[in-house]
């Protein structure tokens, strides 16, 4: 950081109470309040009127040796910036730096310590100091944006927040190997790379600390430029929202959040609203973790509808590239005692569905491997919040219901976690049991799901009825169509041991005697397979008859809609299709 000395002589001002003088022989003759502090100064004795216009305009009709008494409480940067002018008009040695540059400038013009009043007056020296120390550096630039906003209207009117953002656009693009100047960076892992070269982001951690106005106009400049990459740009959004963001992606915010004044929420607001509306529409511009935790911020603090919007289809976008750790939102609402933010999940799969509807026709095969992707991590988060105790059985069948049925290939993930939420949630009226069950489709399950689902005592005697009749239907096709093979190998191996055209003679009449014989070993196999066949079904109808005594009740309860699935009408469906089979052995 640069510094300007002026003055040789040393601070002879002292405080006496709300009195602030200066050692001297002569008396005091005139008195300057600003606020609550009282100057007793001198008129003639130092050049403090011969430099300051404003004074002598004040003390024009007042005689040398009258004593003046002037209030200068509108003074920018208050008694604080005035005692500097006083002192460099003392010749007391004064430090001026980037950190006190504009209150100084700033009095300086309101005095008029002008070069018409003296020459090499005050208001000549600080804007050299501006020109070939403060907008040269880096730093001095940063510091002097941030002092600017205790008094936005006159550092814009004197030029000092348009000069210093100029000087600010101006040295970002800079190629890394030519950085000359200091700058922050504090980002993990950079400690030990020192030796490197400058990082592609060095200016971005500077500039986070300006208000979001500033940063919001340094950005903008920057991206008209082109010069940049939307990388680049998006890493600076992601600065500034860690710096003043509260980060709540790890859990619950602080009970003392909730007392937050209104206008610091206000702020917040403003600063998520203003960075959101700042990101770059190309792809990869910023990570779906920024994403997600900006729209969890803006979920907690109220942001516009218009704004939630946006960051809900922005989000959506980047769903295939989400692992199941960052669908994991902590709820920050204190009255639904959720763990997780499914709502929030719920409004991004919406989204994500809306666009993917749009997609072509001519890319099925990449919509089909989306959407299952997006499938399974769904059906991976469905598990995830079934252990939540809090959540309703409609949220979780809102959320599996809102996938299509190309998503999923296999239900065995779907059925895991209607499992977790009926070990978790023990009390489920029948109806619930119901309603959650009824988004599982069982001709999806695999045998080793289906072998734990018919066993399973949590699942509502309907579900597990159906397992059973859809296990007798694979059963039985499975068979049918073995059967079906080895007729088709029989016949033609038969083929395969006949002659020349003499045994092809002798096949005319070895067809009418030979294919009984066919036909008798082709119904032994069937007998062997119809055996097996019979035992898989009477060990499917102990088990529904071991479920039958229990859930008799629960049965009649479920009315005669449900006659379709009665467990005693499949097994007397079973029972005719048994007679049918031994008919025809005979």
């Amino acid at each position: 950081m640069k510094f300007m000395k002026l003055g040789t002589r040393p601070d002879t001002f002292y405080t006496e109470e709300a009195t602030r003088t200066v050692i001297s022989d002569l008396p005091s003759d005139l008195t300057i309040q600003i606020n609550n502090i009282t100057y007793l100064l001198h008129k003639l004795q130092f050049p403090l009127l011969p430099k300051c216009g404003l004074l002598q305009r004040l003390c024009s009709d007042i005689s040398e040796t009258s004593t003046m008494t002037l209030e200068l409480d509108d003074i920018p940067g208050g008694e604080d910036a005035f005692e500097l002018c006083a002192k460099y008009c003392y010749g007391i040695t004064i430090n001026l730096s980037a950190h006190s540059f504009v209150s100084a400038l700033c009095a300086a013009k309101f005095l008029q310590m002008t070069e018409a009043v003296d020459r090499g007056n005050l208001i000549l020296k600080l804007e050299a100091f501006f020109n070939s120390c403060i907008l040269e550096g880096w730093k001095d630039s940063i510091i002097t944006l941030q002092t600017t906003g205790k008094l936005p209207e006159w550092s814009e009117s004197l030029g000092v927040v348009r000069r210093c953002i100029d000087s600010v656009v101006e040295k970002i693009p800079t190629p890394p190997a030519k950085v000359i100047w200091s700058y922050t960076y504090t980002r993990p892992g950079y400690v030990h790379k020192r030796h490197q070269s400058v990082p592609r982001d060095w200016w971005t951690e500077d500039i986070a600390d300006l208000d979001i106005d500033l940063f919001r106009c340094i950005v903008t400049t920057v991206r008209s430029t082109n010069i940049l990459p939307p990388q680049l740009i998006g890493e600076a959004l992601h600065v500034y929202a860690y710096r003043w963001l509260p980060d709540i992606t790890k859990g619950r915010p602080p009970e003392s959040s909730a007392a937050q004044t209104e206008e610091s929420m206000d702020n917040k607001r403003r600063v998520l609203e203003t960075i959101v509306n700042m990101i770059p529409a190309d792809p990869g511009s910023v990570s779906v973790a920024f994403l997600l935790r900006l729209l969890s911020l803006a979920n907690l603090l109220g942001v516009s509808p218009v704004t939630k919007t946006e960051l809900i289809n922005r989000t959506s976008l980047k769903l295939e590239e989400m692992t199941l750790a960052d669908l994991l939102l902590p709820s920050h609402t204190s009255n639904d005692g959720y763990i997780y933010d499914s709502d929030l999940v719920g409004a991004i799969l919406e989204s994500f569905m809306m666009q993917w509807r749009r997609r072509p026709a001519g890319e099925h095969n990449e919509s089909l491997r989306l959407i299952r992707k997006v499938g399974r991590l769904i059906d991976s988060y469905i598990q995830v919040v079934a252990k939540d105790v809090n959540m309703p059985v409609q949220k979780v069948v809102s959320l599996a219901e809102a996938l299509p049925a190309v998503a999923r290939i296999k239900h065995d993930d779907l059925y895991k976690a209607i499992n977790i939420y009926l070990k978790e949630h023990p009390d489920l009226t029948k109806a619930e049991k119901k309603n959650l069950c009824r988004i599982l489709d069982c001709q999806k399950l695999s045998p080793e799901v289906c072998a734990h689902a018919v066993k399973n005592e949590r699942l509502p005697l309907r579900t597990v009825v159906q397992v059973l009749f859809f296990e007798q239907e694979k059963g039985a096709r499975a068979t049918n169509s073995k059967l079906h093979s080895k007729e088709l190998e029989e016949d033609d191996l038969s083929k395969l041991k006949l002659g020349s055209d003499e045994q092809s003679i002798k096949a005319k009449g070895a067809r009418r005697t030979t294919t009984p014989g066919i036909s008798e070993q082709g119904y032994h196999g069937l007998g062997l397979s119809d055996g097996k066949l019979q035992l898989e079904r009477d060990h499917q109808k102990s088990q529904v008859r071991e479920i039958e005594p229990e859930k008799r009740n629960e049965i009649r309860e479920e009315g005669t809609h449900e006659s379709k699935l009665n467990p005693k009408k499949k097994i007397q469906q079973s029972s005719k299709s048994e007679s049918r089979d031994k008919g025809r052995e005979r």
